[in-house]
């Protein structure tokens, strides 16, 4: 079997043919449509291109005989809905609207059309896009760049144009460049997309000021991060609290953060100007071995060497100190005041030679991740000689290095040099320190990337009946924050330890349970209506007898009435005060972001949860390993271990309760806010002593649709496709989803093939598959493709008492087609069980997915000359049909 065809965008992006509309006058009142018929005049373009003027270019039924890959339409607004329809009377299969200013209406016209008629519509408010390598000018954004591996997407043409302009003067070349405004047809997702795919493309640079789809955004970018470094610049920063919140969590939490969050959970790196963009893209294009945060600073200077010791401590990276072996080593070959303490600072006196002795050394040493050179001019010193001698180093030193030479006219030509050997260089330590920041950044997200989990942990199941209708009485009285007895319902039922309590309507009863309880005890306010119970008094600690109890009752509801007159207060919730006298207070929290939805929140807790700012933030579902890393991240984690003769705290028991709240907020879409603060853990576990529930019943309606994960930004591991299977002739076999560990796994497949097995299913006679498509294989979006694997569990004979090893003998996978109605299958099965049903069951698989996702039509091509493959086809019957593009496939196609 082969893919179909070409990626969808290539008609758009690597056209060999253009139609232009166009008109005489030039297009008064549009300088961009203007703009774009000149540079395609004065490109180098070398397919065929043709310009046509709608009032002056002869019939329609003349021009519907011409052909073309791609219509350009730099028109006004008003004619563009004539050229789009006549463009695919052309045979177009896409097109670019060079405009601006187009509304959502007029945009949603266009894009109807475009769809109707099955065109890839790249705009309107775009501004165009280049391919430099194939001298392709389609846009308004100014010369046509450099070739070169970079490929950019924008949300912004005038800062394209400056883009462009800072990279000619800075010699940076790109494989594309693609401009997308507001409203586009073709947006930033395709446009990942397109790059992902793209050989001419190692690093994408992405300024985005916006986006409307989370689920799409995250599914395209996840993907495009697969294959190579993503670096995003992302405008429109704003702080936290931005609109009315019903909890702590909603209120410290700003869209930002979540952005944040979500770049890390894709794999991306974000920075925060357009020249730290290109420098960022330069360094991970080199596709160093994934790395940590230990740099080796080398310098000829004290004072540029701290500049760059305090920023790697800005931004949270760590100095490597050289082994004591390899110092020991390295010293007797440098300047006597070298000192190899924090920096290797090599002194006033450091040679070329020097340089290089160091180089070697870091090099050798397995405590560091990377290097920095760092060169300032001094009297005496050779600049271009130590360039030479880093520069000798790149070829063998196996870990990023990056190069500092500080001034202006004297360092040119070792910065030259350093240029010449592709060591990406900086004009000061600061700039070049980040960079390496953003290497260790881009493989530490990498490690996130790689998580798919399932909604529900192996932890016991959750009763999903008991909160569903806890939600739904609380709904049914038209209120959606619930009472803290309430929420710890809720949160009993995934089995979340919390603090027991119970409701006194009156002092009397007030004092019975604290007295049942034991004291001391806690007193809190229960209404619908007060969100934080503090604000107004509603809280009262260590109340230590029954006296005390009844009197604060009396004095807690006649406060509270006072201070909030309009609420409904049911009584006072009474509980025993928590134990543990050096656990630590910590906050757990869901936020919902528009548009990536739920967010999982992690910090300090206490009264002062806002004024700390502790937060760290998680995309949901997670895992042991995300929910350990989320942990991490907070400031407050630094107290969880050892901490001031405490003892460290039962982390499983932490990450167990974060597991329990990700089951939730998958399982229960209705959940808007929550806060669970504090959370009590010492080394016997976790305890929510406090809980503040915000549901929404606009939320209702998602819960009851066929996506019952649709208000996640990414999709879990779809578990619920796993199935255990019996084989033919005894045993059996798992068909489950693909996950990122099959790797090596489907390797052994492939390499086990016959030369036939392997030419009928990629058409080629490769004997293994390359790392990046392995990873494209085994990293799949759940959200707009599937591969269902075949895994048998086998005993190894030579070590029978052995776990049982497992070996993937078959694979059928399906990926969306751009039109989102119909899909494209492939599939494979070792040889030695070929013929055995396995590819039938792998089909049938493949197909129930599908179905369940919506498709409405599954198809494929099949080698004229692979009868077992043609045969398989008829039997689950589908249609074989010629395939008029290539007489020696067949084209296999089913309804679902």
């Amino acid at each position: 079997m082969k893919a179909m065809d070409k990626h969808y965008l290539t008609p758009l992006f690597t056209p060999e043919s253009i139609v232009v509309f166009g008109c005489s006058d030039g297009c008064a009142g549009c300088s961009a449509a203007l703009a774009v018929q000149q540079a395609l005049r004065q490109g180098s373009y070398q397919g065929r291109l043709q310009f046509v003027d709608l009032h002056t270019s002869g019939t329609l039924e003349q021009l519907s005989h011409t052909h073309a890959d791609l219509a350009v339409i730099a028109l006004p607004e008003e004619q563009a809905p004539e050229a789009l329809e006549l463009a695919a009377r052309m045979g177009c299969r896409s097109a670019l609207m060079v405009s601006h200013g187009v509304g959502p209406e007029a945009a949603r016209k266009l894009r109807d059309i475009a769809a109707r008629d099955g065109l890839q519509l790249l705009g309107p408010n775009s501004l165009g896009f280049q391919r430099p390598g194939a001298g392709l000018n389609a846009s308004a954004c100014g010369p046509l760049a450099k070739p070169g591996p970079l490929g950019l997407v924008s949300q912004s043409g005038a800062l394209t144009a400056s883009m462009l302009d800072w990279a000619l003067q800075n010699r940076v070349g790109f494989s594309s460049l693609i401009s997308v405004g507001p409203h586009t047809a073709v947006g930033i997702a395709e446009a990942l997309d397109f790059l992902a795919n793209d050989a001419q493309t190692h690093s994408i640079i992405v300024y985005l000021e916006g986006i409307t789809n989370a689920r799409s955004f995250m599914s395209a970018l996840r993907s495009a991060a697969n294959a190579k470094p993503v670096i995003v610049l992302k405008a429109g920063r704003r702080a936290a609290g931005g609109r009315a919140a019903q909890t702590h969590s909603a209120a410290s939490v700003g869209s930002d953060d979540v952005f944040d969050s979500a770049l890390r959970r894709a794999g991306a790196v974000r920075v925060r100007s357009f020249v730290e963009l290109f420098s960022a893209a330069k360094c991970l294009a080199s596709r160093y071995r994934p790395v940590g945060r230990r740099l080796a600073v080398i310098t000829n200077g004290g004072g540029p060497g701290v500049l760059a010791a305090d920023w790697a401590n800005e931004i949270g990276l760590e100095l490597a100190r050289l082994a004591p072996a390899v110092a020991e080593g390295l010293r007797p070959g440098l300047p006597p005041l070298a000192s190899l303490s924090d920096l290797i600072d090599l002194s006033e006196d450091a040679t070329a030679e020097h340089y290089r002795l160091a180089l070697e050394a870091v090099a050798a040493d397995r405590g560091v991740d990377g290097a920095l050179a760092i060169h300032s001019p001094k009297a005496g010193s050779d600049s271009s000689a130590a360039a030479e001698a880093v520069a000798a180093m790149q070829r063998h030193f196996g870990k990023p290095l990056l190069a500092c030479w500080m001034g202006d006219s004297s360092v040119e030509a070792g910065r030259e040099v350093l240029r010449a050997a592709d060591i990406p260089s900086f004009r000061t330590p600061e700039a070049a320190v980040g960079a390496f920041g953003n290497i260790a950044t881009f493989y530490q997200n990498q490690q996130l990337l790689q998580q798919t989990p399932p909604p529900l942990s192996d932890l016991g199941a959750p009763d999903l009946e008991c909160a569903r209708l806890v939600i739904e009485s609380v709904l049914a009285e038209r209120r959606t924050m619930l009472t803290e007895m309430e929420s710890k319902a809720l949160l009993s039922a995934f089995h979340i330890p919390v603090t027991h309590a119970a409701l006194a309507r009156s002092a009397n009863e007030a004092m019975l349970l604290a007295s049942q309880m034991g004291f001391p005890v806690a007193l809190k306010i229960d209404s619908p209506d007060i969100t934080h119970k503090s604000d107004v008094q509603g809280v009262a600690l260590n109340v230590s007898n029954g006296a005390q109890a009844r009197d604060t009752f009396e004095d807690m509801m006649r406060t509270v009435a006072r201070l909030k007159p309009d609420a409904r207060i049911n009584g006072v919730t009474v509980q025993k005060m928590a134990g543990a006298r050096r656990g630590r207070e910590v906050f757990v929290g869901l936020v919902t972001d528009d548009p990536f939805g739920p967010v999982i929140v992690f910090g300090a807790g206490g009264m002062m949860v806002e004024l700390i700012g502790d937060r760290a933030m998680e995309l949901p579902p997670l895992n042991q390993f995300l929910a350990r890393r989320l942990i991490e991240r907070a400031r407050v984690s630094e107290t969880l271990g050892e901490w001031r003769g405490a003892p460290a705290v039962a982390l499983q028991a932490l990450e167990q309760l974060l597991l329990r709240v990700s089951e939730m907020v998958c399982e229960l879409p209705q959940l808007r806010e929550m806060d669970l603060n504090p959370v009590i853990v010492d080394e016997h576990g976790a305890v929510t002593v406090d809980a503040r529930i915000v549901v929404d019943s606009a939320q209702v309606a998602m819960a009851g649709s066929g996506d019952r994960y649709r208000h996640l930004a990414i999709r879990p591991y779809p578990a619920r496709f796993e199935q255990l299977l019996p084989l033919p002739g005894g045993g059996e076999y798992l068909m489950r989803p693909v996950r990122t560990g099959d790797g090596e796994m489907l390797q052994r497949l492939v390499r086990g093939l016959s030369p036939q097995s392997r030419y009928f299913r990629f058409v080629s006679s490769r004997a293994e598959l390359p790392a990046s498509m392995l990873a494209r294989f085994t990293l799949i979006d759940y959200d707009r493709e599937m591969a269902l694997v075949a895994v048998l569990r086998e005993i190894d004979p030579e070590h029978p008492q052995a776990p049982p090893g497992e070996r993937i003998i078959g694979v059928s996978r399906y990926i969306t087609n751009p039109d989102q109605s119909s899909c494209e299958f492939s599939l494979v099965v070792a040889d030695e069980w070929s013929g055995k049903g396995i590819g039938s069951r792998l089909m049938q698989g493949i197909m129930d997915v599908a179905r369940e996702r919506g498709l409405k039509t599954i198809e494929g091509l099949v080698l004229s000359n692979n009868p077992a493959m043609l045969k398989l086809m008829r039997g689950l019957g589908f249609a074989v049909e010629a395939f008029p593009e290539d007489p020696d496939f067949r084209l296999v196609r089913h309804a679902l």
